[in-house]
């Protein structure tokens, strides 16, 4: 088995792609090693000494550092780690991974499935590239809340991506958004 790594725009980050399915859908966002009791391989990810955060994808593995541990000093346990998991025919995740976007109904559940559509077709295919994901929290007074996920939590490059690229976008194509805001969950 081979493991492909990516940068990603989060210096803490890396991508783990080892070449077979991860999640059948949805994603997978355990933040914290006590956020992981439903994770077999997120758990055994987590005992890597130096890991933060652990985030699963349909095809790949986020995996966060500590800011003082080095990647090279973790990487090769990293890689022993989604190895041994993958070989073990273990599921990913007991249970159902996270459904991605809140729900939301009211006076501005028109407004609010366009958002969802746009951020499904346009926004989360880009963001999976880098290793994350952004979903849907919340809409009010033209404010869209978005939860970032995996390698753009904590990314340094995360605010210019939600004011420059997804407000632009939805505003553009949605005029009731007037600003997009991050919210940590």
């Amino acid at each position: 088995m081979f493991i492909q790594t990516e940068s990603t725009p989060n210096p803490a980050t890396l991508k783990f792609l080892p070449g077979q399915q991860v999640l059948e859908m949805g994603t997978a966002d355990f933040p914290t090693p006590d956020t992981a009791a439903t994770s077999p391989l997120a758990r055994r990810v987590f005992a890597v000494s130096g890991v933060t955060g652990v985030f699963l994808g349909s095809d790949f593995v986020t995996v966060t550092k500590a800011d003082d541990v080095e990647w090279q000093h973790i990487k090769p346990e990293i890689l022993g780690a989604i190895m041994e998991h993958m070989q073990s025919g273990a599921p990913a995740i007991e249970g159902e991974a996270e459904a991605g976007h809140a729900a939301h109904d009211g006076p501005d559940a028109e407004i609010v499935g366009q958002i969802k559509e746009l951020l499904d077709s346009r926004v989360r295919p880009a963001v999976a590239q880098d290793g994350g994901d952004i979903t849907f929290h919340g809409f009010e007074r033209g404010v869209v809340y978005l939860h970032m996920k995996g390698a753009c939590a904590g990314c340094p490059s995360s605010t210019m991506t939600l004011k420059m690229g997804i407000e632009n976008l939805l505003r553009h194509y949605i005029p009731e958004v007037t600003e997009v805001r991050p919210v940590a969950v």
